[in-house]
């Protein structure tokens, strides 16, 4: 009797977890994605055939299967398992995983081996690393870390030394639509193309978000005696707001200012006018991406453009007195004339080799005729020439920093600079 109500206290308790949960990669062939580390041959899934996983850190984005995969670990190792995470966990915790697994080493209990997985490792500071190190350096604890971070950003150089580092990756659509399937036939749903296609789109790489999106779409579709269809409709009603990746200190925020910047640099105006609504959207500080434009108009457009700077200079006082949503207009101007301005880094190259001459080059002194004003003797004021140019010593050892192009109004500059030489 105690048998029947423990196997359906399971069965009730398999029942109301979460279909992700549920659906939980039983086997390494179940993954979605990640062939990277878990193909067929590759390291990762050698050491897990083998029970011989060493420590690790599994970073990515949400959804991807680090959790999935560590808890894969945990099921199928002969060695005792631990889970703490980060966000919750202080040294009195660690320090207890630590002292038991070195008492099971020790003691030569059957399971000599502790495996940690420690979730949000990114949360852990510096001193509490410090505390992992001896036992993971010894090989008393196999540690799997997972971060959303970069781990190279948030672990100490001697710990991550001892990981072997493992990057998970967005899904791509093929794994998500692997992912539908094997829902459809565990919730016995059927779902229309274009509601697949909406799904998909919406979970951002994301299969937890995909599942749970699923999993409300099933139970709230009315049931008429056959599979339940999951339409357009209701699967736009079970889905928020898209999720973007993006943490205003995390690496998201910094790929994606980086694409923004480089689209801009390389005349791509749609591609820059995207990066600035992903950015909008999750709420980045609009003075930020104001900085960018400008110091992107300056750098990039320079003086092929010099209306390029005005225009960015309009856009970042806007966004001092501006908020959303219309602060997006003056910045969506300033990113898409950046972007389409002819572009020249030249005065930038030359204020950079004049700053090092300055450091390394020779020691130049004022000339004595440039000294204290016009008045000096010997000095010409080009207003009194043909052109309003003479030439004269303007810096002792001429050297020549500033080297304009052929683009946009520089050509002019150009052209100028060389006439007058030639006078």
């Amino acid at each position: 009797m105690e048998d029947f109500f423990e196997s359906q206290r399971v069965k009730n308790a398999a029942a109301a977890m979460p279909l992700a949960a549920r659906l939980a990669p039983q086997t390494l062939d179940d993954f979605a994605g990640q062939q990277e580390v878990l193909g067929a041959g590759k390291m990762l899934r050698r050491l897990i055939e083998a029970d011989k996983v060493a420590s690790a850190v599994f970073h990515g984005p949400p959804g991807v299967g680090k959790t999935a995969l560590a808890r894969f670990i945990a099921r199928s190792t002969k060695a005792h398992v631990s889970e703490l995470n980060a966000a919750a966990a202080g040294v009195a915790d660690l320090k207890k995983v630590i002292d038991t697994a070195r008492l099971r080493v020790e003691n030569n209990f059957g399971e000599k081996r502790t495996l940690l997985i420690l979730d949000e490792i990114h949360h852990f500071n510096k001193t509490q690393q410090d505390v992992l190190l001896p036992s993971v350096e010894s090989g008393q604890i196999i540690l799997i870390g997972l971060t959303t971070e970069n781990p190279y950003f948030y672990i100490n150089n001697a710990l991550l030394s001892r990981f072997s580092v493992f990057e998970f990756k967005p899904l791509a659509r093929k794994d998500l639509e692997k992912i539908v399937k094997r829902a459809a036939a565990a919730e016995n749903f059927e779902i229309t193309s274009q509601a697949e296609d909406f799904l998909i789109t919406q979970a951002n790489g994301d299969a937890r978000r995909l599942l749970n999106a699923l999993e409300l779409a099933a139970i709230t579709t009315p049931y008429d005696g056959g599979p339940k269809k999951i339409t357009l409709e209701i699967a736009k009603e079970c889905i928020q707001k898209r999720h973007l990746n993006y943490d205003k200190k995390g690496d998201e925020h910094y790929d994606i200012i980086s694409a923004f910047i480089k689209s801009m640099r390389g005349s791509d105006p749609d591609a820059a006018v995207y990066w600035l609504a992903r950015m909008l959207e999750s709420g980045e500080d609009p003075r930020f991406i104001a900085r960018r434009i400008f110091i992107c108009a300056a750098e990039d457009v320079g003086l092929a453009e010099p209306s390029a700077l005005l225009l960015a200079e309009g856009a970042f006082k806007s966004a001092e007195v501006l908020g959303m949503p219309e602060v997006r207009i003056p910045l969506a101007e300033a990113a898409v004339y950046v972007a389409c301005a002819p572009k020249s880094n030249a005065a930038y190259l030359a204020i950079n080799a004049a700053l090092d001459e300055v450091r390394n080059g020779p020691r130049r002194d004022v000339p004595a005729h440039l000294r204290g004003g016009m008045k000096n003797e010997g000095y010409k004021y080009a207003h009194d020439f043909p052109n309003h140019y003479v030439e004269q010593e303007y810096m002792p050892q001429p050297k020549k920093f500033y080297k304009p192009t052929e683009q946009g109004r520089e050509r002019a500059i150009k052209d100028r600079q060389q006439q007058l030489r030639k006078k």
